[in-house]
């Protein structure tokens, strides 16, 4: 009787543990890393944003200048940023291709960018070429001009593709069609395709 008692209780536990216990997939670490790219960024933590950037990146565009170009865009005075509501919306089951594995990650965000006309040369036509360059990138229903307070809202819908040689540490590139010259000698064809 104390034998099957025993065996009871060991066999509940087991159920029990195993029910607690979930164990992380690709999915759970891509979403993770992701997360913490943007969340660097909101923080303007550009060092260590740049740290979940595919290291092959690197070989087209140095790692130098890319912090450069993030600084300028994200930790700039005259220009002022801020992400909200980020939420990534779908992400794809890992491919491996040859040694890593690919993911492309459908992501959104919100976000608030107010510029400080007086401190950029022309203003004026700065102004219309920026505002061009958000429709032309954005979306022309996806972002808005607030004339009061001067500031841009805008609804972003991007992809990332994920990388992995592991599926538990991932670096990402931002993939969008203006971007495939460059990524053409780094991203297998077979991704290249998805964008």
């Amino acid at each position: 009787m104390k034998t099957k008692f025993l065996i009871f209780l060991v066999t509940l536990f087991s159920i029990y543990s195993c029910s607690q216990s979930k164990t992380e997939n690709s999915d759970d670490y891509i979403r993770k890393s992701l997360t913490a790219f943007v969340e660097n960024i909101k923080e303007k933590k550009i060092n260590s944003a740049v740290e979940f950037i595919y290291p092959r990146y690197f070989e087209v565009v140095q790692k130098e200048q890319m912090t450069q170009i993030l600084n300028l865009t994200y930790n700039n005075p005259s220009i002022i940023t801020e992400i909200q509501r980020f939420e990534i919306d779908k992400i794809e089951k890992p491919e491996k291709i040859k040694s890593e594995y690919y993911s492309i990650a459908d992501y959104s965000f919100k976000m608030k960018l107010k510029i400080n006309w007086n401190s950029i040369p022309n203003s004026g036509q700065a102004k219309s070429q920026i505002k061009e360059g958000l429709i032309k990138k954005y979306g022309n229903d996806n972002v808005q001009y607030f004339s009061d307070e001067d500031y841009y809202f805008i609804n972003a819908k991007m992809k990332a593709c994920a990388i992995s040689s592991n599926e538990k540490d991932w670096t990402f590139l931002i993939v969008e069609p203006q971007y495939k010259p460059q990524l053409k000698s780094i991203l297998p064809q077979k991704i290249l395709n998805k964008f």
